[in-house]
């Protein structure tokens, strides 16, 4: 026996956390019938699942790739307003693969898209603290004091952010190339805090998710990931080395 959202997560349904969200909202059935309870266990080769009517099934070839996401798309699934989403950017991936985290619609760079419902679960739960770096550059030149700030924690409207590592790269036409490394994925993190020091971001590109770096990607280009960057993903994320496929 194995826990639902368990089951849907290694199916490659979504993240464990998302899965949980899906049963509450009242969006799962287990042989016909809906189940909104996190504790519900399944019998894995025996019941049947559907999700929205869409029945999920276990066996699937796990795939692991990793994206020069573009400005102007949304790294989700679907988009309510009908915007371009970063799955319009595959081609012949025949898994149905889904965004670990976000880049928000005018932000770029790395990004990695997964049908690894633990790996991805992992990557992004806080206590793990994954290491995300952000080259950005902003309008203006902050001062050394204001850099501190953003390094020793700025108060935003959920919270006061936790300590992160900035660098002042460059001064181009007035404005500053900033490389801000953060622990934590509260929304749209590093403009809210640029924007609380009187510098919003012109340009926001992620460059680096815990060990893996973006590189030479050109944008919009998507790749898979190598067996080291695997390797090392799954080191950083606390969880045993898995086979792909």
């Amino acid at each position: 026996m194995e826990r639902l959202q368990k089951f849907m997560a290694h199916a490659g349904v979504a993240s464990r956390r998302k899965c949980e969200e899906l049963i509450l909202e009242g969006r799962v059935r287990v042989n016909g019938k809906v189940v909104k309870e996190l504790g519900v266990k399944i019998h894995p080769d025996k019941d049947k699942v559907y999700v929205d009517g869409r029945l999920i099934r276990r066996k699937e070839k796990k795939v692991y790739l990793v994206m020069n996401k573009p400005r102007g798309y949304v790294s989700t699934v679907k988009d309510e307003r009908g915007r371009k989403t970063v799955l319009d950017l595959l081609d012949n991936v025949k898994e149905r693969v889904y965004p670990v985290g976000r880049l928000d619609y005018n932000s770029e760079g790395l990004l990695i898209l997964t049908n690894d419902g633990e790996l991805a679960n992992a990557l992004t739960h806080p206590r793990h603290q994954i290491a995300k770096t952000y080259r950005v550059r902003v309008e203006g030149v902050p001062s050394m004091d204001k850099l501190e700030r953003l390094a020793y924690g700025v108060k935003l409207e959920d919270g006061v952010t936790s300590p992160a590592n900035v660098s002042l790269l460059d001064v181009r036409n007035g404005n500053a190339l900033l490389e801000i490394t953060i622990r934590e994925g509260k929304n749209r993190q590093v403009r809210r805090m640029c924007e609380h020091i009187g510098h919003p971001v012109k340009r926001l590109v992620r460059t680096r998710i815990g060990p893996l770096e973006l590189r030479k990607m050109n944008c919009g280009e998507v790749r898979e990931l190598t067996g080291k960057e695997l390797k090392e993903l799954f080191k950083a994320a606390g969880i045993k080395r898995k086979k792909t496929g």
